[in-house]
């Protein structure tokens, strides 16, 4: 996310052309070929070619079309205060006339819109981010917008819990002094139909404190996979265990939180992987879909990280990093994770413009199912994508990533077959696209451009997307 000081398109690009070979949903055996040169790689036909906007915001395929929900500084929150600046990871659940959207805001700074600090919402008065939301009808038009948690920091991706609630990331290791009364880099839990469940946020600090991105839940154990996103050394993939006991439900982790024991309880731990006997120190390590890794798991020794940053805490042979752990979702059984790109410069292996990879929980192993070579020119729209981020796993087959990438900018849509596809380009600037969500019915796609701040509501003639490659169709 580009709040980050580790920002993707601050990143000088460099490396050899590489390829892209994805599987996704559906066989998740069938790998659509190993990485060769980046012009050997034919786009799918997907849902067609995309059409400019008239407007210069959103270029859609043939009938599709976008309705702007929210719109940071111009549409009005319940209090008031204009819709917060820079939108990001989002959280879609059933509501009562449609859908209902949690909005993180990646604040961290000088953004010109902070989210409210309304009395009773706030964690620390002296941090800017939080989340909104939104309920939208069945059309997905906004019918009201509002503070749900306040005074967090970098509020990037997140989750959603199977009791329906949404998980809230801070992407920060910002500790308490200056304007900021407490320290930062927790997760916190969103009820996105329950205001008064969020009244006085409490930070769930036994999911540690670090630069975190995004989380998916196990919906049979409850365990929670967490990435983070951070550099010098780059970030680790962590599992949390619960304790013996715990049922998951609204307000169990809020509980678990205030318990005594409350900001240790459950098992935090950091993922480290192996090929037979031999440790993987960082996942660039692999270059062909379909490595399989087994993994390992190393408790984390002060998971608060009172005197050093977690991922500082081990040494290189104790577990696995990746530069630019990004998206997660929870579908198929396990855990998709996303990293956003790797360089030799950050201290990667080797390079590449985004890989996406699956836990599988019951094997204890992970497979990289897509990886992007670099991509030598990211300004011409030509169906090479790079920077994936958020992930979703579409209702239709396959997955749809949004694009944080350099040059043009892209909702990728991944066909089950393994052939990716431009779904949506931002028309307006190159930021990134952010929060992809599909409402309960799949009519809907939701979906923002960071900065100047939009969330759109996309609808269409969904259906399976073509594999078809483009020189064909």
């Amino acid at each position: 996310m580009t709040s980050s000081p580790i920002s993707r398109r601050a990143v000088l690009r460099g490396g050899a052309a590489g390829g892209l070979g994805i599987v996704l949903a559906g066989n998740l055996e069938a790998i659509a070929g190993p990485a060769t040169a980046l012009a050997a790689t034919r786009p799918a036909v997907g849902y067609g070619e995309l059409v400019p906007d008239p407007a210069g915001l959103l270029a859609l395929p043939p009938g599709f079309s976008y309705t702007i929900v929210a719109q940071a500084g111009a549409t009005l929150l319940e209090s008031g205060q204009p819709t917060p600046s820079d939108a990001d990871g989002t959280g879609c659940f059933l509501g009562r006339e449609g859908s209902v959207l949690v909005n993180n805001h990646e604040i961290g700074g000088s953004e010109p819109y902070p989210v409210p600090a309304l009395a009773g919402l706030t964690y620390d008065p002296g941090a800017r981010g939080g989340t909104t939301t939104i309920e939208v009808d069945q059309h997905g038009r906004r019918l009201r917008e509002y503070v749900s948690v306040a005074g967090t920091h970098n509020n990037c991706a997140g989750g959603i819990t199977p009791w329906g609630t949404w998980l809230t990331c801070e992407e920060t290791e910002q500790r308490a002094g200056g304007q900021f009364l407490k320290d930062h880099g927790y997760v916190f839990e969103v009820d996105p139909h329950d205001r008064a469940a969020n009244q006085n946020p409490v930070a769930l600090k036994f999911l540690g404190r670090y630069s975190h991105e995004a989380v998916a839940v196990d919906p049979y154990t409850h365990s929670i996979f967490l990435t983070e996103d951070a550099g010098g050394p780059n970030g680790l993939y962590f599992r949390w265990t619960p304790p013996a006991g715990f049922r998951g439900g609204k307000g169990a982790l809020r509980a678990l939180a205030q318990r005594p024991d409350g900001d240790t309880v459950g098992s935090l731990q950091a993922m480290s992987c192996y090929l037979g006997s031999q440790h993987i120190a960082d996942l660039s390590e692999a270059t062909t879909p379909g490595t399989r890794y087994k993994v390992e798991w190393v408790d984390v020794p002060d998971r608060d990280a009172k005197t050093v940053s977690v991922r500082k805490q081990f040494t290189d042979d104790q577990v696995t990093r990746s530069r630019k752990l990004e998206g997660a979702w929870w579908a198929d059984g396990g855990a998709y994770f996303v990293a956003s790109f790797a360089r030799h410069s950050d201290g990667s292996t080797n390079e590449h413009d985004g890989q996406v990879w699956f836990y599988d929980p019951r094997t204890e192993t992970v497979t990289l199912k897509t990886i992007f070579g670099v991509n030598q020119d990211p300004a011409a729209d030509t169906g090479n994508f790079d920077g994936p981020d958020n992930i979703t796993v579409s209702p239709y087959g396959g997955v749809i990533l949004a694009e944080d990438g350099e040059g043009v900018s892209h909702l990728v849509g991944v066909t089950a077959e393994g052939k990716a596809f431009p779904l949506a380009r931002n028309e307006l600037n190159d930021s990134e696209f952010t929060g992809p969500t599909f409402s309960a019915d799949g009519q809907i796609l939701f979906a923002n451009i960071q900065s100047p701040g939009y969330v759109f509501a996309i609808t269409g003639p969904w259906g399976r997307p073509s594999n078809a490659d483009v020189a064909d169709a």
